[in-house]
């Protein structure tokens, strides 16, 4: 990744944004090993991945077709190698000034005005095309204010004249229709085991790279959300209804408010009830050692300040 990020001060508030058509079936091999074997004086490494380039791509139609462009999907090495090529981007942009992020084959430039913004996009473009041998997607590249567009998977907000990070609403939905595919998938597990092996992982892992984006209204509200879905999981866990009544008896809550498990309504409704959230209360989850953004988002301003 190479960033150089624009600041409000600077007055830089329009963002170019440059897609690369299908990169990596469009980069060209003898583009690509010259720009490696500036670096990488070994032989036989150049020859290993100059036939990794070339080993073709297997069609159920026509089978095994040679490529002269494309570089193979799925391993470490291609992301890798289209870093190595668009370092040649990067150093452009270094020289002629611009204040840019590019991550892989996404670039964002900044720039003070549209007119600026038009001009490099077109001579940026040029450049893609014709140097690198690349092609850009011009239905999707775009010029706009940062806070109308995101970028992987952040977005900027404008207030009172200083740019700060944020979430973006889709952002959000993506990473709650993930966590419902892996709650989904925690049905009968023990609740302990799939918190510490599976939902922590993935609440760590998104936290620590949205945590500069997040407003305290979002963590409490997923906080809240996560909590649901676990005791969503429990009570199907539970499964009968006098099960659930005895089970709610042992956790503290009197027999005249644990009746409430004899209702016939689903697990989703259930999991709301203020009895079932008194029972199995945020103490509860902290006592399983479950992730908790608050508390985390509280540690890192505390630090950072």
């Amino acid at each position: 990744m190479q960033a150089t990020l624009c600041n409000a001060p600077e007055g830089k508030r329009w963002v170019v944004y440059l897609d690369l058509k299908q990169f990596f079936d469009e980069v060209n091999h003898d583009v690509l090993m010259s720009r490696l074997g500036r670096k990488v004086k070994d032989k036989r490494l150049k020859r290993l991945i100059n036939g990794h380039l070339k080993s073709g791509v297997m069609l159920f139609s026509e089978g095994l077709q040679a490529t002269e462009k494309r570089t193979p999907q799925g391993g470490p090495l291609s992301p890798l190698l289209s870093n190595i090529l668009l370092d040649d981007l990067d150093k452009e942009l270094e020289r002629r000034g611009h204040s840019f992020c590019r991550y892989a084959d996404d670039c964002n430039i900044y720039v003070q005005t549209r007119i600026a913004g038009e001009r490099v996009m077109r001579s940026v473009t040029e450049y893609l095309e014709g140097t690198l041998k690349l092609k850009v997607n011009h239905e999707k590249s775009a010029m706009a204010r940062p806070w109308k567009r995101k970028f992987l998977g952040v977005s900027f907000l404008l207030v009172c004249g200083v740019i700060m990070e944020t979430l973006p609403s889709v952002t959000v939905k993506r990473f709650r229709s993930g966590l419902k595919k892996l709650f989904h998938e925690g049905r009968g597990r023990n609740v302990a085991r799939f918190i510490k092996e599976r939902l922590n992982p993935m609440l760590r892992g998104w936290f620590q790279y949205f945590c500069a984006g997040i407003s305290w209204k979002l963590v409490k509200t997923l906080d809240m959300w996560i909590r649901r879905r676990l005791r969503c999981m429990i009570w199907r866990q539970w499964k009968r209804p006098y099960t659930r009544m005895k089970r709610l008896i042992s956790l503290g809550i009197s027999q005249d408010r644990a009746a409430v498990a004899l209702n016939r309504k689903g697990p989703w409704w259930n999991s709301g009830l203020p009895v079932l959230a008194q029972a199995v209360s945020p103490s509860f989850f902290q006592s399983l050692e479950l992730f908790n953004f608050e508390d985390n988002l509280r540690i890192l301003r505390k630090t950072s300040n």
